[in-house]
């Protein structure tokens, strides 16, 4: 999990360090959880111990920084795809100062911050009111409950871009009131083998909000439960990644 990532809203992902604790809803079936199970890491839990990583590990952004600036170009970074950077650990503190350095010595990477831990944000920078611009501060949003919890925090937060991400989505959500001040809303469905099914029209009310809205949408997939031709959800590995809404696909990004 590095310089080549499947997942198709970033270029790279990296991780300060592996491991976490569940705390709502969409974490009940933690894809990186189960990969961790799988590569036999035992890390996730309050009681249980994180993985941390050496010089090599945090070289890696460093180079890709060189590659970007030299081709004059910018590239996403996904952090921490094994973790939450906002956890509430004294273990984590060093591991974190050091990420805020690598952030700030990487100018031509945008850095994606994912947390289920929101209301932790402010409290753990070291900016104020002047922060980075190349960090976009996002949140999860699974189900409205989480929306009317997490939204009125992250639109506090003055970073450049302000984004969410409802993957998985669970639950009819709607964000209308909070996206004049969001720049990207992020919108899939869960995979794995007991995968909740996400269904159609809460895709595609998002989408509609997001349009009125003139804010960016991107549909990463289905999931294990995609349409059919009968418009019928189906659970299909076939389809686990269609990225088709009615048809399209929507690849927007935050405007620059």
């Amino acid at each position: 999990m590095g310089k080549h990532t499947v997942i198709a809203w970033t270029n790279h992902t990296f991780n300060p360090w592996w491991g976490c604790t569940r705390v709502s809803p969409a974490c009940t079936s933690c894809y990186a959880a189960t990969w961790a199970r799988r590569v036999g890491q035992d890390i996730w839990g309050d009681n249980k111990a994180r993985r941390f990583f050496g010089e090599k590990h945090w070289r890696e952004p460093l180079e890709w920084n060189s590659s970007a600036l030299e081709r004059g170009a910018r590239e996403r970074v996904f952090c921490a795809s094994m973790g939450d950077v906002f956890e509430a650990r004294d273990d984590l503190v060093e591991h974190r100062i050091r990420l805020w350095k690598l952030i700030k010595e990487t100018p031509s990477l945008d850095w994606l911050l994912l947390t289920k831990r929101v209301e932790n944000v402010a409290a753990m920078v070291p900016w104020k009111r002047r922060w980075p611009t190349n960090i976009w501060l996002g949140t999860t949003i699974e189900d409205q409950e989480m929306a009317d919890l997490r939204m009125p925090q992250l639109v506090r937060l003055p970073a450049r871009v302000r984004f969410v991400s409802c993957e998985p989505l669970l639950g009819e959500v709607t964000l209308k009131r909070w996206l004049n001040r969001t720049n990207w809303v992020i919108v899939g469905g869960e995979t794995g083998a007991k995968a909740r099914p996400m269904e159609i029209a809460w895709a595609r009310s998002l989408r509609d909000e997001c349009k009125k809205a003139n804010t960016p949408f991107f549909f990463k997939q289905w999931g294990k439960w995609a349409p059919d031709k009968d418009d019928m959800l189906r659970s299909s590995q076939k389809n686990i990644h269609n990225r088709n809404i009615d048809g399209e696909q929507w690849n927007e990004f935050p405007r620059q």
